[in-house]
């Protein structure tokens, strides 16, 4: 969920009319070799260069994965929110080592992710799994699994993320291995922000926010015991991210710089 652009194309699911909840259509559009997923409006919800699949293109989506400055090999990454499975396609293809998850309702987006947006069939590696996160991070099988919990829950209305409970968060924290870093977008300029942000304060020991990218989402780092900031070790980690990954990891580290008082 992001900035506006015109929707122009329109893919709908073929599968079976489900009772509730009910879902908006599934949207494409196409701009100087970028395809976007839209869910029926203007807001922007993942996005894909055609020349590069596995890259997260959108400057938030590389935010999230901000967490790489604090875990060197995750063994198990999570996904809340598939959108154009921009993250989970990336975590999949840089972590050989790792089991990654991606919860996403709505059906029609794990088809158009297959179809359109170039993600993977589940192997034994990555499972896509169609249910409600709420669902998934309240699994006590999924409690102190994750290294690695990316958010990111908006629907086509973008009016702040469609679960912001601090029993949510809360349950979110219990799926994080003690070392485990969660990443989650907000909208920084909506009044959402701040709900979320208190919710999560009440789930969370430590939240760092990076830097207001595009119009206004901010990508909130939360861990469950407060951090180890050495930043010359972490300009020293960004520099190995940015050689590996090519993700603009210095700028997290200044945003993180930043956020200290």
């Amino acid at each position: 969920m992001l900035i506006k652009r015109k929707s122009i194309e329109k893919e709908e699911s073929s599968r079976p009319a489900r009772k509730k909840p009910k879902f908006s259509a599934v949207t494409l559009s196409e701009m100087d070799g970028v395809r976007y997923l839209h869910f029926g409006t203007e807001w922007v919800q993942g996005a894909m260069r055609l020349r590069k699949p596995d890259w997260p293109e959108l400057e938030y989506a590389q935010q999230m994965m901000a967490w790489m400055l604090f875990i060197d090999q995750p063994t198990h990454i999570a996904q809340l929110g598939l959108g154009a499975a921009a993250l989970t396609k990336f975590c999949y293809r840089h972590y050989p080592q790792a089991q990654v998850t991606a919860v996403e309702l709505n059906p029609a987006v794990i088809d158009i992710c297959h179809s359109m947006f170039k993600l993977p069939a589940d192997d034994e590696r990555l499972s896509v799994r169609e249910m409600d996160a709420l669902d998934f991070v309240e699994d006590r099988s999924n409690h102190g699994t994750l290294d690695a919990l990316q958010i990111d829950l908006y629907d086509a209305t973008a009016r702040g993320p469609m679960l912001d409970s601090p029993e949510f968060y809360k349950a979110c924290s219990a799926c994080l291995k003690p070392h485990g870093v969660a990443t989650v977008n907000l909208f920084g300029d909506h009044p959402s922000y701040a709900k979320n942000f208190k919710a999560m304060l009440y789930a969370f020991d430590t939240l760092i926010c990076l830097p207001e990218v595009h119009q206004g989402n901010v990508v909130v780092l939360a861990f469950n015991a407060p951090p180890e900031l050495d930043f010359a070790d972490l300009y020293e980690r960004a520099a190995v991210i940015k050689e590996m990954s090519k993700l603009p990891a210095r700028s997290w580290v200044d945003g993180i710089k930043a956020w200290q008082p």
